[in-house]
């Protein structure tokens, strides 16, 4: 049995982290220690104790329990585990435990439901991707739902010893250096169970002595805990974009690390792109250009190699100037298009109407080419948006020199934001 399996918590205090959850006189640990055992849907990153805290509440509450996982169960294994509901055994009703429920299709969730309506059976839930969107909206209607964080490394170290003290009691006694729980706690991106089984390798490693050095070779080794599914993905990707806009060049490596380890080229590629444009923009027109390129030649390297171009577009994104003004642009002609403020097209701006060959009607319309600065002023919004503004000069040096020009072209004074 590994050794996070035979670690693992019997009670609420021996939980790594979630004092917001069970914490001395938190909903959760009152509810369930009131009695009250309703179906629970508890998400969060891997390895931060759903599990765990499921079989605590199972042994607690006395009932029947059954596990089953997600990823590798059919529609028959639910059957199975709910039949037991009419079963003596399952007399004081079932706890029916599921793990990575959002690989269940909708039509695996709903075979659940008249179980959890009429109290036969307590469903917890467990899912690293956000609730909402993963399980179906009927059987999350009916439960309660708590968000499971990543673990800080302080709070993982009394697991550690507690698991140390295992191997040392069931293989044979070492020491272990100072500092290498530490060490191990801050490797694991805030997974307990990774952490233990961290230590575990260390041990098994190590002659007499757990050394720092083995362990961090052994953490690097063994990669970063980022993934390519889960919210912990998906927020290192947001925080990429964030810290880009924030013009905070060590975090976006940071994150673009995380994401990357993670083995998601796509997603970040993605995000590198969509910053250049959303939020660098117009006060550096060529960021695009330059970001797309590095984005071209990371996916025809790939990784590893792919990361030193990508590290390059990110530090460079952050380091730029910043204007969103494209993008409230934008957002502002949405904004009357969505509200019907569209009207027709100008006529001197219509494609070029004829009655037949040769019957072509004037338009009316003025070709700039044909006058002093290629400008003429003439109208081009329909007639219900005539004079509206959308686009607002933003106030780097590049947008503030086309407001400059665009004044002295059409004598208008610009309004800034």
């Amino acid at each position: 049995m590994p050794l996070a399996d035979k670690a693992r918590p019997k009670t609420f205090d021996e939980v790594a982290g979630q004092k917001h959850l069970l914490g001395e006189g938190r909903p959760l640990r009152k509810m369930l220690e009131s009695g009250h055992y309703p179906s629970l849907v508890f998400y969060g990153p891997p390895g931060t104790g759903k599990t765990t805290v499921a079989d605590i509440i199972a042994r607690q509450s006395g009932r029947l329990m059954h596990r089953i996982n997600a990823t590798t169960a059919s529609l028959s294994d639910i059957k199975a585990a709910l039949a037991s509901a009419g079963t003596l055994a399952g007399q004081g009703g079932i706890l029916l435990y599921i793990d990575e429920i959002q690989y269940f299709n909708k039509k695996q969730q709903q075979s659940l439901l008249e179980y959890v309506e009429d109290g036969r059976v307590t469903l917890i839930c467990s899912t690293t991707d956000n609730p909402f969107f993963c399980i179906y909206p009927a059987l999350l209607s009916r439960s309660a739902v708590f968000e499971f964080k990543s673990v800080p490394a302080e709070e993982m170290l009394p697991a550690l010893r507690r698991g140390f003290a295992m191997l040392c009691g069931e293989y044979g006694e070492k020491q272990a250096e100072d500092g290498i729980f530490p060490l191990i706690a801050r490797s694991v991106n805030g997974d307990v169970r990774k952490a233990l089984s961290l230590l575990e390798n260390t041990y098994f490693s190590s002659d007499s002595v757990l050394t720092v050095e083995t362990a961090k070779e052994l953490s690097e080794m063994s990669g970063l805990s980022a993934g390519r599914d889960g919210d912990d993905h998906f927020d290192c990707l947001s925080a990429l974009h964030k810290s880009i806009r924030g013009s905070d060049p060590d975090a976006a490596v940071h994150y673009l690390c995380r994401a990357l380890e993670g083995g998601d080229i796509t997603g970040v590629c993605r995000r590198l792109l969509c910053a250049a444009a959303e939020d660098i923009g117009l006060a550096a027109p060529m960021a695009v250009v330059v970001v797309d390129a590095c984005v071209d030649a990371a996916n025809r390297v790939g990784l590893p190699e792919a990361r030193l171009h990508l590290s390059e577009a990110a530090i460079y994104l952050a380091t730029l100037p910043k204007s969103n003004s494209a993008y409230l642009a934008y957002s502002a002609a949405l904004a009357d298009v969505s509200a019907g403020l569209a009207g027709p097209v100008p006529r001197h701006l219509q494609n070029v109407h004829a009655d037949g060959v040769g019957e072509e009607r004037e338009q009316g319309y003025k070709y700039p080419h044909n006058f002093p600065n290629h400008y003429v002023k003439q109208q081009y919004l329909p007639d219900c948006l005539k004079g509206k503004k959308y686009y607002k000069y933003g106030d780097n040096r590049t947008e503030q020199a086309a407001k400059e020009y665009h004044e002295r072209l059409t004598g208008e004074k610009q309004v800034d934001k």
